[in-house]
């Protein structure tokens, strides 16, 4: 764990939380484009993004948890053999100042095999912000070669472990699980749900308290790197000690999104994912990734509790997002913040406060290279993200005021 220079965090941090120029100090020109409001578009309408459950998966979970050793979020987080954070990675990710950065291990730092997407924290699925057993994980997204996988980060103990998400299934007669061939680019945890976009589709719904220990089951195997579900009377999971099957999907009415150029209409391109738990009723967010010098992309939100249920859940609120490329966004107490990627250039960080009359008050700032999904940490008063490119990766955070 690494914590770097403070004094523009600082500033920032007194920007967003509304306090004066003057008494956030002052802000180098340079620094920040302040437009007076980023131009206003007319609202989406909301039919467009209704959800509507899928199809469950309740047999072959059965099934399989009737062959398989049961763990969850807290019992695989209190296990032993898990890998271990490091420091020193925030520099070569361009990291700024003030920052709480966490390192993954030397494989996972370098690997252009797996990509981190998504960013949640335990901060999004409990007001108390800690399991049952007492952890404050962060949970991280990655997809690789047509498969996904989240990784379980315990600050705490400075150990990780990753959790392969697989599709349940029947093989002929016997339960199995395939792989899950989806971007992963956001994640949202709420309650014992963890929310996982599906880019063309909606949501993937899993339950952290239905893990599948592989190395603790009779008829488990964590030997064979090639093979994913049951082969040989033998349960496998790429050689990952555990598995967490997709419990259920949540899907757009009208159809999903089929691809190419954002339209700015029609079901949306599920990019990212964020909870907001400062409004009086919790929601979902989500929003597209668009190219510049297209239709503009959209930022929808849901109330998350809604989706405990089997009806059709309406979005509750939509809008034109203010910038392109955006990776991800997260809302508190009004004030937003969006993840912008420059490809290999470093990225940029935008806050903004959404009024009447659109985008207002927008500030921005560069940060580290490929920032992606963003979590609000209330209790810490900060936002996490995570820098995707091998070689510059790291989980990292920001203080935020206005984030409690």
């Amino acid at each position: 764990m690494t914590i770097l220079n403070r004094s523009w965090w600082r500033r920032i941090a007194g920007l967003a939380a509304g306090v004066p120029l003057a008494a956030a100090g002052a802000v180098p020109a340079a620094v920040f484009a302040v437009p007076e409001r980023a131009a206003a578009a007319a609202p989406p309408g909301l039919r467009e993004f209704e959800l509507r459950r899928g199809p469950g998966r309740a047999a072959p979970i059965r099934a399989l948890d009737g062959r398989l050793h049961r763990s969850g979020a807290d019992a695989l987080l209190g296990s032993s053999g898990g890998k271990r954070l490091r420091g020193g990675c925030g520099k070569a990710a361009g990291v700024p100042a003030q920052s709480l950065v966490h390192c993954f291990d030397r494989a996972d730092s370098t690997t252009g095999e797996w990509v981190p997407q998504g960013v949640t924290t335990v901060s999004d699925a409990r007001a108390a912000e800690r399991l049952a057993g007492g952890s404050r994980p962060l949970l991280v997204s990655w997809h690789g070669g047509g498969r996904v996988k989240v990784t379980f980060v315990d600050p705490d103990r400075g150990t990780y472990r990753h959790v392969l998400l697989v599709h349940p299934t029947m093989k002929g007669k016997k339960p199995s699980f395939t792989d899950i061939d989806i971007h992963a680019g956001g994640i949202a945890w709420y309650g014992d749900k963890l929310y996982v976009a599906d880019t063309r589709n909606g949501l993937r719904e899993f339950d952290t308290r239905l893990i599948f220990d592989l190395g603790q089951s009779k008829a488990g195997s964590t030997r064979s790197s090639g093979r994913v579900g049951l082969h040989g009377g033998k349960y496998h999971g790429h050689g990952y000690r555990y598995v967490m099957p997709q419990t259920g999907s949540w899907r757009f009415a009208r159809g999903g999104w089929t691809g190419g150029k954002c339209r700015g209409s029609g079901a949306l391109r599920m990019s990212w994912v964020a909870v907001d738990r400062t409004t009086w009723r919790h929601v979902l967010i989500a929003g597209e990734w668009c190219r510049p010098k297209g239709r503009s992309g959209r930022v929808v939100t849901w109330p998350v509790q809604a989706l405990n249920g089997t009806r059709p859940v309406r979005a509750d609120w939509a809008a034109p997002l203010p910038y392109d490329r955006i990776q991800g966004a997260v809302r508190t107490n009004g004030q937003w913040w969006f993840t912008q990627g420059l490809g290999r250039k470093r990225g940029r960080l935008f806050m903004a406060r959404r009024d009447w009359w659109g985008w207002a008050g927008v500030t921005h700032r560069t940060i580290s290279y490929g920032p992606e999904d963003l979590s609000c940490y209330r209790g810490r008063h900060r936002i996490w993200t995570v820098a995707e490119y091998a070689h510059k990766r790291a989980l990292w955070s920001f203080p935020a005021d206005s984030c409690r």
